[in-house]
């Protein structure tokens, strides 16, 4: 009866999220790629060209990244594992204006990130990372604006 309505209450259960937004563990710093860019808000995100959540995520988060770059917004997009070329073909057909680094052994992803892709980190003002966005977001949603917009307000607080 109880396992009857365990499997009852599991299939009433709502779908989960695509994403989950989780805060940072304090004092998991990534220095070799926030140091460049202290004292502004920073957004990285990992992804890689056979992720499909990636690419439909890629427009909004380039659009963001354009429109807020007067704001002091850095976005820097990590690919993983894919070679300079497979990584140019996509950008033929996608293309991308943000700034994208490689991540050719596979280390940032996995220092960072539960390798799930897309995820995002964005870190404040401070160098300090602040949530990481696991899964697809529109990066011009107020979802995003709400996560974005502290960090941009903050004078170096955040």
């Amino acid at each position: 009866m109880i396992a009857a309505l365990l499997l009852a209450a599991a299939a009433a259960a709502p779908a989960p999220p695509r994403r989950a937004v989780v805060a940072v563990t304090p004092g998991r710093y990534f220095s070799d790629v926030i140091a460049p860019h202290r004292g502004k808000p920073l957004v990285v995100n990992f992804w890689a060209t056979w992720c499909e959540p990636c690419r439909l995520e890629m427009p909004s988060l380039d659009a963001m990244a354009a429109r807020r770059r007067a704001e002091g917004v850095v976005v820097a997009a990590i690919n993983y594992k894919e070679s300079p070329d497979a990584i140019r073909r996509f950008l033929e057909r996608a293309p991308f204006k943000a700034q994208i680094l490689l991540d050719s052994d596979g280390d940032a992803t996995a220092n960072w990130t539960p390798r799930v892709f897309p995820s995002t980190v964005i870190i404040g003002r401070n160098g300090v990372p602040v949530h990481v966005v696991v899964g697809e977001l529109d990066w011009e949603s107020a979802e995003a604006r709400a996560l974005l917009d502290p960090l941009v307000a903050a004078s170096g607080r955040a």
